[in-house]
């Protein structure tokens, strides 16, 4: 698959020497497992004085509320989590509908590099070297039949090995949900790693999405079901709190959380005093994908 991104950002920028330098031994590996392919490449640059996060920062600071809401309980629980073997359920205004195991779908995607932007609508940020497969092929694969309008996914559940579950501050399963515009768009993937190795269980794994412009609780994770449909799916976060999450969530300065201003995000790493930067319209991907929403009030659809 061509890369459709000017490819200005090399493995050598996301990645730490020691891993750069092992690259080449776990790479095999990796292929099957759903981390990096050998036609790899890093796609969509940011500005240069932005580096990428360390492998600690990105696996040690998350949101997966499936094994509890602290920033660290993913980490220190998701490790019970089984994920071979997974599969996918594709079903609804598709052409071949069924359950498609990961490892059949790994052997019909290119995964590429993707260094994106991470921006969470609780103001912080990441910058993320994930790898995957563009959300389209999958859809592609399964025939995406005319009538289809929009793209609903559920996460796992498994309350037994995903503790988070036992409690019911969320209605399980975990959902979201995409146009199909939005998810057909090149820069939507499938992350199924970091870094070159397989995805680790407190950031998805298996396989989980990543929408770059939108804010980082859209991006569900461990999924195991995705639907096209031609009505709007419910999504878990606009269902417990619709006065504050809506259906698109776009990272917008312009509109601000109802607790919280979104003009700025503090950047992980330097603890405390991690500094504060600018909010970029649409997460610096606005030349992108600011047509998909022409004539829509991004203040009232946020």
């Amino acid at each position: 698959m061509a890369n459709r991104f000017k490819p200005d950002l090399t493995w050598a920028d996301a990645t730490p020497e020691h891993v750069f330098l092992n690259r080449r031994a776990f790479m095999a590996g990796a292929v099957a497992a759903g981390g990096i392919a050998g036609n790899a490449v890093a796609a969509v640059p940011f500005e240069e004085d932005e580096k990428p996060n360390a492998w600690e920062e990105i696996t040690q600071y998350n949101n997966f509320y499936e094994f509890g809401t602290g920033k660290g309980d993913p980490a220190e629980y998701a490790e019970a989590l089984t994920t071979d073997p997974w599969e996918i359920e594709i079903g609804g205004l598709v052409d071949k509908p069924g359950t498609y195991s990961f490892k059949d779908i790994m052997k019909e995607m290119t995964v590429e590099e993707r260094i994106y932007r991470f921006r969470c609508v609780e103001a912080w940020s990441m910058i993320i070297p994930w790898n995957g497969f563009e959300l389209a092929d999958l859809l592609n694969l399964a025939g995406v039949q005319d009538g289809a309008k929009y793209v609903a996914f559920e996460t796992l559940v498994r309350p037994e090995e995903m503790w988070g579950q036992q409690r019911n501050y969320i209605d399980w399963p975990y959902r979201e949900g995409l146009r199909l515009d939005e998810a057909m768009h090149p820069l939507t993937i499938m992350a199924t790693g970091l870094y070159g190795k397989p995805m680790p269980n407190q950031n998805g794994a298996p396989i989980r999405l990543v929408v770059p412009w939108k804010y980082g609780f859209k991006s569900i994770k461990s999924i195991v079901k995705i639907t096209l449909t031609d009505e709007q799916p419910q999504t878990s976060w606009n269902m417990l709190q619709p006065s504050e999450y809506g259906f698109y969530s776009n990272v917008n300065p312009e509109v601000d959380h109802p607790r919280w201003s979104q003009a700025s995000e503090r950047r992980v790493g330097g603890g405390l005093l991690a500094r504060r930067v600018p909010t970029l319209m649409f997460n610096g991907y606005e030349e992108e994908v600011s047509g998909l929403y022409e004539g829509l009030n991004l203040a009232k659809n946020f």
